[in-house]
């Protein structure tokens, strides 16, 4: 093969490489999905941006904060997006965050759902993946896996209860517990 039908070869196979590469990216171009700039589309009837509630249920005040809420008044249900509650007691305070939830209009009741964390005044922490909350009972629970610690001691457990009337908290399932070396006190 002589020099110049070489040349010629080799500029046919550039020639055919640069129109696939140019035909498969314009394909891909017209195909590409767009992400949305806005607001996903929702059949709420009402959207809030930084919602601030504050409540005293049964001598027990408590604040809801949200980056969002959306409100469905047929369903009688609010969804909030990135919450913290705060609940204020006589000798303590809690502060619950999550990245969604849900509060019913009429019975108050919530439920804080994606990576749930709880902390107290007193130093109690607690990690689920969502916790509820009964307004009429005074009743926290979750039948999530829940990791609660304080002070390095560690309890886990398949499922979690609380009343705030007599403070009886359950750890149910399948418990596990580790408790730190409290030869310091």
């Amino acid at each position: 093969m002589n020099i110049p039908s070489l040349a010629r070869a080799i500029l046919v196979v550039v020639a055919v490489f640069i129109v696939a590469v140019g035909a498969t990216l314009v394909v891909r171009k017209r195909t590409a999905r767009v992400e949305p700039s806005g607001p996903a589309a929702t059949n709420a009837d009402l959207r809030i941006k930084e919602v601030d509630l504050e409540e005293v249920t049964k001598g027990v005040r408590w604040q809801l904060r949200a980056e969002q809420a959306l409100m469905y008044q047929q369903e009688g249900r609010t969804n909030l997006r990135n919450l913290t509650v705060r609940v204020f007691q006589k000798d303590r305070s809690w502060t619950i965050l999550g990245e969604e939830g849900d509060l019913d209009q009429k019975t108050k009741n919530v439920e804080v759902r994606r990576n749930v964390v709880i902390t107290s005044s007193d130093g109690l922490r607690m990690d689920t993946s969502v916790i509820r909350w009964d307004a009429d009972a005074q009743r926290m629970w979750t039948d999530e896996p829940v990791t609660l610690s304080r002070d390095g001691s560690v309890i886990q457990g398949t499922a979690f209860d609380m009343t705030t009337d007599d403070e009886n908290a359950t750890v149910a399932g399948r418990v596990r517990a580790t408790f730190a070396n409290s030869s310091a006190r």
